[in-house]
């Protein structure tokens, strides 16, 4: 079976939908083996490579919301996050950008065999460990963690390695009509948006599997 994900690499409900993806796929071992491809999607794709902004700020003035309701927000994600046995860290504020190249060092790990390994870095170096996914210096070095040859995530980094499956993913993401993340396509028989329980990730993957 593969399970397709689109999500992006700064999106609180991804890391949720991550780990509530995986604990209902433990909960039905019978249908392993499962291959889990991680595809790109931006939900700031206008923002300047290389730089960052305060993410609060950004999210303020895409909705609207005050500096107390961002606050809330943040607080009530946390717990939601905490929850789902997941630790972040938003009430600072914390920094957002453009998340390309950070998705383009994902593609490479897909085809070292270690995606889902940097995705899982990615994701905690952002929400947990407070860290930039938006400069090559951090990115070399999470790569690293995550197992990856730092001279391979480097070279990636410096040109433009993965730029075109990336592009690849946001137009295919365009043509389901997929609009938010985390997005999740079972053996392209079944699609769930949005961090679900983990029963409709189970009923999701049970349908897909016969």
């Amino acid at each position: 079976m593969r399970v397709e994900v689109w999500s992006d690499l700064v999106c609180p409900w991804c890391y949720i939908g991550k780990r509530r993806l995986e604990r209902a796929l433990a909960e039905l071992p019978d249908v392993q083996p499962i291959d889990i491809v991680h595809r790109s999607f931006q939900l700031n794709p206008a923002a300047p490579k290389g730089t960052t902004s305060s993410r609060r700020e950004y999210l303020m003035a895409k909705y609207g919301w005050s500096p107390a309701q961002a606050a809330k927000i943040d607080a009530d994600m946390e717990q939601r996050a905490a929850s789902d046995g997941l630790e972040y860290h938003l009430t600072a504020g914390g920094l957002t950008g453009n998340t390309f190249d950070a998705h383009r060092l994902v593609h490479l790990a897909r085809s070292r065999g270690r995606q889902d390994e940097t995705v899982e870095r990615f994701f905690q170096a952002y929400f947990t460990d407070q860290r930039s996914l938006f400069d090559k210096e951090s990115l070399e070095m999470l790569a690293v963690d995550a197992g990856l040859d730092a001279d391979e995530a480097r070279r990636v980094l410096e040109g433009d390695d993965y730029a075109q499956a990336v592009n690849a993913d946001l137009r295919e993401a365009h043509a389901l009509g997929v609009s938010g993340v985390p997005f999740f396509v079972f053996n392209r028989r079944v699609a769930l948006s949005g961090a679900q329980p983990i029963e409709v990730f189970a009923d999701a993957i049970s349908q897909s599997a016969t």
